[in-house]
């Protein structure tokens, strides 16, 4: 029973050192007010290339997330020295949940200068799909 609890122990250590997957990152809050001098042409750019960053960053974030957990698993039953391979992408986290933050601002400006087209249906349509 004793060895069971420090495995659990254990296991739950390890993976909260794990890398977060992008569909648990929250937006960090940005003004839209940034974005108060933007015509609706260059939202349109900004939105795309911060689009562009995101889903690039997503998936670099989610591969981690995925190995990861390999990793945990592999090195709490067979090979526990793995487990020191484990997250080193806080830094990529805070930048994805800047985006995700600057994305919506720059969703935000549009919706308060009408622009045509720019604003989707869904509020947030970076959100990954599972």
């Amino acid at each position: 029973m004793k060895r069971i609890a420090i495995a659990a122990v254990s296991a739950s250590l390890v993976l909260s050192g794990c890398a977060t997957a992008s569909k648990d990152i929250s937006p960090t809050y940005t003004s839209p007010m940034q974005y108060q001098s933007y015509d609706c042409d260059q939202l349109a750019s900004e939105s795309q290339r911060i689009q562009t960053r995101v889903v690039q960053l997503g998936g670099r974030l989610d591969t981690a997330a995925s190995n990861d957990k390999a990793i945990a698993g592999v090195g709490v039953i067979l090979f526990w020295p793995a487990l020191f391979a484990l997250g080193g992408t806080k830094q990529q986290e805070a930048d994805y949940g800047r985006l995700r933050g600057e994305y919506d601002a720059v969703q935000q400006s549009a919706v308060i200068r009408k622009c045509p087209g720019m604003v989707s249906a869904s509020a947030t349509p970076l959100a990954r799909k599972e």
